[in-house]
């Protein structure tokens, strides 16, 4: 069941089965593994489902449960109820396939995508000077990410991109100097913004040397102008008209890319900033060709911006300063939208721009951090992005109650579609490494179980302490217990001495691979509860009449939130 496949009543039918299914196990998405001893968590599970559960190894929960793929190679330790293989199979079933078509067929136990297989940290797909302070995976997803917002912008005819939660702009980097885009990049982390700002100079330098070292008279520009860097936050209650003045008003950030003529120079400016050539910018004509192919998507038309149904100027008062701003927002030049990895309600924030304001043709977007999504029965969830107070502007809030889930009006209607906090924390964790870890039998796997030993100890002192975050424990699965639980009871502020009971520490511990196993259980719901939420989006843009494509762009053994939501405006 390929998102990109479903018409609008197949979306509305699998959301429905999602929610009925989800609210069916929600005991074990809405669970926390710390809590498993102090809550019993193992024996909330059907009796019959402990009994064949309780002695797997490792590896075989891996391929039991977890391993999709499997299919008629499972080979079973003795008989399973009915009720445990069809909630597996009914999980698998029901979430998007996460799988990259071009990643499809790599041999077993390869973490890394194949553009790293003849160096581990430099993708052989992406030019030199687009890898450097970048991690491999953010190389695997810039790369193939630009590519698909370049297809997206020769699609509309439009060369402008804005790439909002930019980050240190590396994506920015490669749609500006590599694929000759005109980038506004704009973060709410000032730190980043001057950082991002100086990597562009270094590239520039770098391209500079370049020239030289083959004596090139002439270069051969791939972008106008160096990417523009915006300090800003994007206000999830604001409107699309705050969101453009802040585009078209916010300063760029002061100290801004440096000459080519050394990293030193002076700063570059306006019209003074070079034409340049990027030399193998991709690495590879490998990397021209997408797994996806756009030309599914409905063309975007000229004709029909979506100005008719969305612009406000016509309704605004006739004052000269309120003319200027219509003038301004009118005259703003039309865009592609993109967020990698956008966080929390940020992603939600842009979907709504883009289907209300008319100079955004298409969006492509990253979501993460779906645990930071407010929703109407936890408004301020933890860890929610506050503004800034270096970036507290007044700005003109909507007067609608929107959460960052659901969008759509028809989840919204389904009974039992509210997703809990713990449940969407849960959708964030990574299925393919943990995996990885059972059919290893890593030592990684023993620190939820030491968490939740923790947990005991620390109730048994103060019953009122629940769920206390200690962060985490350095190379705490190399450590004694007694070790881990001396630095974890400091962190709280318990006596590191605390008497820790040597029979119920090692009863606990006999009992780590039924945490692994519940643990497991919970983890198949999370790719059930990432397509919720990113098939609601889907069907937010349905309802405004506009069809998306959800594309598993990026390797999921390596970029796990690998899911992009792609969209174009509809023909007129």
């Amino acid at each position: 069941m390929f998102a990109p496949s479903l018409a609008a009543d197949q979306q509305r039918q699998l959301a429905e089965r999602l929610t009925s299914f989800l609210s069916q196990y929600s005991h074990l998405s809405n669970s926390f593994i710390i809590e498993f001893f102090t809550e019993d968590l193992w024996h909330t599970l059907p009796d019959s489902w402990q009994l064949v559960l309780q002695d797997l190894t490792y590896p075989q929960v891996a391929d039991l449960l977890l391993d999709a793929n499997n299919g008629d190679n499972r080979r079973y330790p003795c008989v399973w109820p009915l009720s445990l293989l069809a909630f597996r199979a009914t999980a698998h079933v029901l979430a998007f396939p996460r799988e990259c078509r071009q990643e499809r067929g790599r041999a077993s136990g390869s973490v890394k995508p194949e553009e790293f297989q003849e160096n581990q940290s430099q993708s052989s797909l992406l030019g030199h000077i687009f890898r450097k302070h970048v991690k491999p995976k953010k190389q695997h997803e810039i790369r193939k990410l630009g590519m698909l917002v370049k297809q997206l912008c020769d699609q509309t005819d439009c060369s402008r991109v804005v790439d909002v939660g930019s980050g240190q702009g590396h994506l920015t980097r490669f749609l500006s100097f590599g694929l000759g885009l005109s980038v506004t990049a704009i973060e709410a982390d000032q730190t980043l913004v001057t950082m991002a700002s100086r990597f562009d100079g270094q590239l520039l330098w770098a391209l500079e040397k370049e020239r030289q070292k083959k004596n090139c008279p002439s270069l051969v520009p791939v972008s106008h102008s160096s990417p523009r860097h915006v300090a800003g936050w994007v206000n999830p209650k604001a409107s699309w008209e705050d969101f453009i003045k802040q585009l078209s008003t916010s300063e760029c950030v002061k100290n801004g890319p440096q000459t080519p003529s050394g990293p030193s120079k002076k700063k570059l400016k306006g019209s003074e900033h070079h034409e340049v050539q990027t030399p193998s910018c991709l690495g590879s004509t490998e990397s021209q060709s997408l797994d996806f192919e756009m030309t599914s998507l409905p063309p975007f038309s000229k004709e029909n911006s979506g100005k008719e149904s969305c612009c406000p100027c016509e309704q605004l008062a006739s004052q000269e300063g309120e003319r200027q701003d219509i003038n301004d927002l009118e005259r703003y030049p039309d865009f592609v939208l993109t967020g990698l990895h956008a966080c929390g309600d940020l992603s939600a924030t842009l979907l709504r721009h883009f289907v209300n304001c008319p100079h955004v043709r298409g969006i492509t977007s990253v979501a993460c951090c779906y645990m930071k999504i407010t929703t109407k029965e936890n408004p301020t969830p933890p860890g929610l992005v506050e503004r800034p107070a270096s970036l507290m502007t007044p700005c003109q809030e909507s007067p609608r109650s929107e959460f960052g889930y659901p969008m759509s009006s028809w989840v919204q209607g389904l009974p039992g579609h509210q997703l809990s906090y713990k449940a969407r924390e849960g959708a964030c964790h990574a299925v393919e490494d943990y995996g990885r870890r059972l059919r290893e039998e890593s030592e990684l796997l023993k620190t939820h179980c030491y968490r939740a030993m923790l947990e005991t100890f620390i109730r048994d002192t103060r019953p009122d302490l629940r769920r206390a975050g200690i962060q985490t424990i350095k190379k705490s699965h190399l450590l004694p217990f007694t070790e881990y639980a001396r630095l974890g009871l400091a962190r709280v502020g318990l006596p590191p001495t605390l008497p820790l009971d040597p029979e119920r520490v090692e009863a606990m511990l006999k009992q780590q691979g039924r945490v692994v196993v519940y643990f497991s259980l919970s983890l198949l719901l999370a790719p059930v509860v990432e397509t919720l939420v990113l098939l609601d989006r889907m069907i937010y843009l349905q309802e405004n009449g506009v069809e998306s494509h959800l594309v598993p762009l990026f390797d999921p053994n390596f970029s796990p939130r690998n899911f992009v939501l792609v969209a174009l405006k509809p023909q007129g």
